[in-house]
């Protein structure tokens, strides 16, 4: 376990971790993790979850999620500790039903999903839960917030062999659908953290009610300005605020709900290969997304709740890493009693940095797993055609999707291989190599 964990960058795990485990060893029935986000509850349940799982049985667990960025990210946690002869799946809404079906039509032994899409392959009959006996329900309290109750009745219904239900939420539910009441659950509780004490949260005054230009000063003065998610709370201002910073020579990317999944899943991968160091995102993007070391939150416009506030941070400073908070005031703002600072930030005269930009950037390969295209394809295709402009230690981070690849090379020479690569075969075909809109 220890090799595939370091897959995951993970050297050893954390206290919630260890201890969920241990109650899960417990025998009973259910396990409530409460825990912040960012702190680990996926592996937290993956872990016990693959001790009870057996290789050559078939259904043997759901996972249902509220989210496709939470499918995709249990999907891509179990592929890497799970043995190669464990199937799992992961159906969601936006990919394509007929893939899903044939995907399902070898029943996989760990299915991942959002219940409206399970739902709607249990009523097709692409497949079946009656052997599946572990059931787990990651985020419940946002999947209950964004109205999943239903779905999730029905799909319980038809899973009558369940034998043990792990749930996590972010916060603690008062109450819990009758349909699912946990039976004599063991709880592990780690809201109360040390993990605030590694954000630190800033004040920063814009002079003016339009915060643009504040926000524009604020990336190019951050002492470390990594990755940046920049919260707002409309999809017009996330558009406003990206075009903005595009024409300030600010590297941005885009993440809001009314995008198609693949404009989104691009937005994610180019954020988390170094390609964007900022994304403006709405409150959509303030739950699920797993992202390595994201060094700043700001808050463009105040969130509009407690729970926004605090899931927003909980983009930075995750598992065990610093981050730092920064909260824009424009004139007339009235402060929410759930948002506290630490320190105002005060903005220089003149920014220590002219541009943000990139040393990254991201080729599209149009193949990917359903063409039969693996990472180790797309390393061995760059390496055997870049005519020396990269060395396989350049290239970054490789995302294969069902139908294309994304991969992170340097920037300098980004055009030039892509034109290259374009001309050669991958696997004897041709494909059509291009760099990765923003």
């Amino acid at each position: 376990m220890n090799e595939k964990l370091h897959k995951l960058g993970i050297d050893k795990l954390n206290a919630l971790q260890e201890k969920a485990i241990e109650a899960a060893r417990n025998r009973r029935a259910d396990l409530i993790v409460y825990a912040p986000t960012g702190s680990g509850k996926t592996l937290a349940v993956a872990l016990p979850l693959l001790e009870r799982v057996r290789p050559e049985a078939m259904a043997q667990a759901v996972v249902l999620v509220p989210s496709r960025e939470l499918a995709t990210q249990w999907h891509e946690v179990l592929r890497a500790i799970t043995d190669a002869d464990v199937k799992v799946t992961s159906v969601y809404g936006g990919s394509s039903v007929e893939d899903e079906r044939l995907s399902l039509a070898a029943t996989p032994a760990i299915v991942v999903a959002t219940p409206g899409r399970l739902l709607d392959h249990l009523k097709r009959g692409h497949i079946t839960l009656d052997t599946a006996t572990t059931l787990i329900i990651d985020e419940f309290d946002k999947a209950l917030e964004l109205g999943f109750e239903g779905e999730m009745r029905q799909i319980v219904k038809r899973m009558p062999a369940i034998e043990r239900r792990f749930f996590t939420s972010a916060t603690r539910l008062k109450a819990f659908p009758d349909f699912i009441t946990p039976n004599n659950p063991e709880v592990v509780d780690f809201l109360k953290t040390e993990r605030h004490r590694r954000i630190k949260i800033w004040e920063v005054a814009s002079p003016e009610k339009d915060k643009l230009d504040t926000l524009r000063r604020l990336l190019l003065s951050m002492p470390d300005a990594g990755r940046v998610l920049v919260f707002v709370n409309y999809r017009d201002a996330a558009v406003r605020v990206h075009d903005f910073l595009i024409k300030q020579h600010i590297t941005a990317g885009l993440y809001h709900g009314a995008l198609e999944q693949l404009d989104r899943e691009k937005a994610l991968a180019l954020f988390a290969n170094g390609t964007t160091p900022v994304v403006v995102a709405t409150d959509l993007g303030a739950r699920g997304l797993d992202i390595d070391n994201v060094t700043a939150v700001v808050h463009y416009h105040l969130p509009v709740n407690a729970e926004a506030w605090t899931h927003r941070n909980g983009r930075t400073a995750r598992v065990d890493r610093d981050g730092d908070v920064y909260v824009i005031f424009a004139p007339g703002d009235d402060c929410p009693d759930f948002i506290t600072t630490d320190a105002q930030f005060f903005l220089p005269a003149t920014t220590p940095r002219p541009s943000l930009k990139a040393a990254v950037a991201t080729l599209h390969i149009n193949a990917g797993k359903k063409e039969k295209i693996s990472r180790g394809d797309i390393l061995g295709f760059i390496a055997a055609n870049s005519q020396g402009l990269v060395q396989a230690t350049d290239i970054g981070r490789i995302n294969v999707a069902p139908h294309y690849s994304l991969v992170a090379v340097p920037a300098a020479t980004a055009h030039a291989l892509a034109a290259i690569l374009s001309a050669a075969r991958l696997k004897s075909r041709r494909v059509r190599v291009t760099l990765a809109t923003i």
